[in-house]
């Protein structure tokens, strides 16, 4: 039995699990308006185009794009600053803490992808969608969870969130390596001279947050301008913040512990009421059976349950890693299934995919179905196979 946790590891999920609850409810309320009269002045609200510049250094993107670009570049900052934490201190500190989690979030991210490729093989128009069931919304999935309560054992939210760290940092490089587009040099290396003082910055251990957070969205601005997806810059800001592992007052620390709320109940909420709304009017059965929502959806529910548990199983049986004590693995097999929730890492990536606007419902309907489903089944199968109060034992 898990005797303690780290209280910034308890924090996060309590934060990350509120939060779900939020997304959950933002997601809904898209859903409604889209499917209301109200979804003329929905689109018109998400098209109206916003401009702020300098000078000739001008920004101009309708709504839509700044909350993709802009907002969920905050996010990217706040994963940053927590893949970072996990790694230095966390929960993929060692070999020991990260190989079950690490093996398990490699088979729930090729597993996914591959069972796309195989569905769209025949459909050059939507194989570049392959990278969109390979993700984990983690708030989304531990928002979920949050249901069951105490129930839940404190390791098994622990190893549901190095798996969501370890499938972030492959989405990152995913981004970062197949949906950039053609760049412009001259905004790349202002972006990398940034870059540069920001690591000179942190290798000083300034300890004030202010030149991080100037300095990050000067970055920012470069980046989105030279053809490298934006959020990365939130991603490479976070790299160079210094982390303390003698205090939790650092500059990592406090703007980690001050982003989550503003992440959780603003940001990610805002991001889910404006990419979720999609129209159900006149959408067949026949719709879902379409090779791009049907290999989002397929590749969300059973390539996550067959990547995520089937590598994990076979991690221990081969000992490359251990099952934690009071973890089964029924447990570990509804963990799975909360995993396959893609929706906000699977919309975002699918935003990227395409620029159709019919191509991005059809990823909105395979994403909503799959997503939906495996919160429906994971919640199911978890509240059978947790103990019935707090303080049993579990058995595998």
């Amino acid at each position: 039995m898990v005797q303690a946790i780290a209280p910034l590891l308890r924090d996060f999920l309590q934060k990350e699990s509120a939060g779900g609850i939020v997304l959950i409810f933002a997601a809904l309320l898209a859903l409604a308006v889209a499917n209301s009269p109200l979804l003329g002045g929905y689109q018109d609200l998400l098209d109206t185009g916003v401009v702020v510049g300098i000078g000739s250094f001008v920004i101009d993107k309708p709504l839509l794009l700044w909350i993709n670009d802009g907002l969920m570049a905050v996010f990217f900052f706040l994963v940053g600053l927590e893949v970072k934490r996990e790694i230095f201190e966390g929960q993929l500190s060692s070999w020991d803490k990260a190989s079950l989690p690490l093996v398990a979030a490699i088979g729930g991210m090729a597993i996914p992808a591959l069972i796309f490729l195989l569905l769209n093989a025949g459909s050059p128009e939507t194989i570049n969608g392959w990278a969109i069931p390979a993700a984990t919304d983690i708030a989304f999935a531990l928002g979920i969870l949050s249901l069951l309560g105490p129930r839940v054992p404190v390791a098994l939210k622990a190893l549901l969130l190095a798996i969501a760290v370890i499938d972030d940092i492959g989405a990152i490089a995913i981004i970062a390596l197949f949906y950039s587009g053609e760049l412009d040099t001259g905004m790349l290396g202002a972006a990398a001279v940034v870059f540069v003082v920001m690591l000179a910055v942190g290798q000083a251990r300034v300890q004030s947050t202010i030149p991080y957070i100037l300095l990050a969205i000067l970055m920012w601005a470069f980046v989105l301008k030279s053809g490298v997806h934006a959020t990365l810059a939130g991603v490479a800001a976070a790299m160079t913040v210094p982390l303390d592992p003698k205090s939790d007052h650092g500059p990592l620390e406090t703007m980690e512990h001050a982003l989550h709320p503003w992440v959780a109940f603003l940001v990610i909420p805002i991001f889910g009421f404006a990419n979720a709304g999609v129209t159900l009017f006149g959408l067949s059965p026949s719709a879902l059976l379409e090779p791009l929502p049907l290999g989002i959806a397929l590749g969300l529910l059973l390539g996550k349950q067959l990547g995520i548990f089937g590598f994990a199983y076979a991690a221990v049986k081969l000992r490359i890693a251990s099952l934690p004590e009071d973890v089964s693995w029924r447990q570990v097999h509804g963990m799975s299934l909360l995993a396959a929730i893609g929706f906000t890492m699977s919309l975002f990536i699918g935003n990227l995919a395409f620029a159709d606007p019919l191509l991005i419902d059809a990823v909105k309907i395979g994403v909503l179905s799959g997503s939906t489903i495996a919160a429906i089944a994971g919640y199911l199968l978890l509240s059978r196979a947790l103990p019935k109060d707090a303080h049993s034992e579990s058995t595998e």
